[in-house]
């Protein structure tokens, strides 16, 4: 009797708990118990050497916040699944935000003017669209909203060295275009100029007599308004990430991450990942690199209001300008209104709607994994695994029980990725520094839903440039400290092949 009355007790006790705390309850239930040690946590997340079934809760990647809804273009749209009513609003009004076409100053909607001068997108949606990953333009009819052309050049005295050294800031900003080129603006203003892409072919000749096509992206600056782009200038091509799971990236524990760096190669692997740091604004502090294809941002408050700054023309609380990127050699991008109004803290973006984008940007669920017991996805695991490519796309992880964000808070989560950077060798070098990455060093992209961009975004391109037209020609990309991978990829017979790429497929 006193087992039972225990029993009810604790079910009364769970039924008047707040929902997110009943989600999270059970997302307990379901993948840890809080008994669990350190070294357990360890057994839970070391790669598994059994490939003859699927592992326990792989089907859920982002553990409890995974959601299961069906598979359509608004699959990286959902709310983690964890999240309560209440939060559910505020989630809604980040979207909004999210979504917002921003006009241009003065304009009687006060709520929304301040875009540019000049700017690459009138709203964060329109580079990711539906919140998943952007495209290089495809022919002469296509824009590129969701590729941007990052822009900086080698510091050239030792002021601007001592600055890189400060880690203050990243890298030295080209000083007519800033950042990045921006290819629009506001009425009576010229843009920056225009950038097109051109490719070459090159062929790669794999086992079994199977001929892969990899194209070399080239880019020609085009309009230049401003003037002449300096001999010193690097640049730096980039599609819009997808936006799933960003929240628990940025709860992973730090000291989960470095413990996987190696620069120096100390243990012969030939992998010598490299963590990032950067400066942070918020905390006033060198800080870890998560976000960015470099790393270069230490946390997502960060990486999107310098997105509102950069890519949409708009002042926030960390970067207040409401000119944006214009330059001190641009008097009359300088010379236009702004939407900084004492409403909202002679801001156009103030901290209220930063924070509502924060939660949003948080909290868009990963999808269910598909198809994780089917027999040539389970050989494609063992593939996968078996020819080094954990070894820079780390399986697993078990988030802290204290995170930022409530729902983020000890999940156990299958990212695919170590969060380091890498020498991804000459093949996708861009020679644009940033912070501690060279030219030739990439962060680690995480997997987890890469296998549903064709039917959330309507085509297939990954890598930082959007150069690869399916998986497999993103494989054939890797070099450097991911050769020997690639190799194994390239030796495999076509069979094995297509059980790898349908692995991957079903992330």
């Amino acid at each position: 009797m006193q087992a039972n009355t225990s029993s009810l007790m604790h079910v009364l006790s769970y039924l008047y708990t707040p929902l997110h705390t009943q989600v999270n309850i059970l997302g307990y239930g379901l993948f840890f118990f809080s008994a669990l040690s350190m070294a357990n946590d360890s057994n839970v997340i070391k790669p598994t050497t059994d490939f003859t079934r699927a592992e326990k809760y792989e089907l859920l990647p982002a553990g409890a916040l995974t959601h299961k809804k069906t598979n359509n273009q608004n699959t990286f749209s959902h709310p983690s699944n964890n999240m309560s009513f209440e939060r559910r609003a505020d989630f809604n009004l980040g979207n909004a935000l999210f979504r917002k076409i921003w006009v241009s100053s003065p304009s009687s909607t006060k709520a929304s003017d301040g875009l540019g001068p000049l700017f690459n997108a009138r709203s964060c949606q329109r580079c990711h669209i539906k919140d998943g990953r952007g495209h290089p333009p495809e022919g002469n009819k296509d824009n590129n909203v969701s590729m941007l052309m990052r822009l900086s050049i080698s510091a050239i005295n030792t002021e601007e060295q001592a600055l890189l050294e400060s880690k203050k800031v990243n890298s030295i900003d080209h000083p007519i275009y800033g950042g990045q080129l921006q290819d629009q603006s506001v009425a009576g203003l010229f843009s920056e100029g225009k950038f097109t892409v051109t490719y070459s072919e090159t062929t790669v000749e794999m086992n079994g007599g199977e001929i892969a096509f990899l194209r070399q992206p080239h880019y020609q600056f085009k309009n230049l308004k401003y003037g002449n782009l300096t001999n010193n200038m690097r640049y730096s091509a980039r599609i819009a990430p997808q936006m799933i799971g960003l929240g628990l990236l940025e709860a992973i524990d730090e000291a989960d991450i470095i413990r996987q760096a190696d620069p120096e190669d100390t243990n012969n692997d030939g992998i010598s990942g490299k963590a990032q740091q950067v400066w942070s604004k918020e905390h006033n502090k060198v800080m870890l690199g998560r976000f960015g294809h470099k790393a270069g941002m230490p946390t997502l408050n960060q990486q999107n209001q310098a997105a509102f700054s950069g890519d949409i023309g708009l002042g926030t609380p960390l970067f207040p300008s409401g000119h944006g990127d214009c330059t001190q050699e641009q008097p009359s991008c300088l010379n236009k209104p702004t939407g900084n109004s004492q409403k909202y803290n002679n801001l156009e973006v103030d901290q209220k709607m930063t924070d509502l984008v924060l939660h949003y940007t948080r909290n868009l669920a990963v999808p269910a994994r598909r198809k994780v017991s089917d027999s040539n996805v389970l050989a494609g695991k063992a593939l996968f695994y078996g020819s080094g490519c954990i070894d820079c796309h780390t399986p697993k992880y078990i988030t802290p029980r204290k995170t930022q964000a409530i729902e983020q808070g000890r999940q156990l989560i299958w990212p695919y990725t170590d969060m380091l950077l890498h020498d991804m060798g000459e093949g996708l070098a861009d020679g644009f520094t940033e912070a501690n990455a060279n030219g030739r060093e990439w962060r680690t992209p995480p997997l987890w839903g890469i296998g549903l961009t064709p039917e959330v975004n309507g085509h297939s391109f990954y890598l930082h440039d959007g150069r690869a037209r399916n998986l497999l020609e993103a494989i054939l990309w890797h070099g450097g400290e991911a050769e020997n991978a690639k190799n194994a990829v390239v030796s495999m017979q076509p069979k094995q092949r297509q059980q790898l790429l349908q692995f991957v497929k079903s992330l």
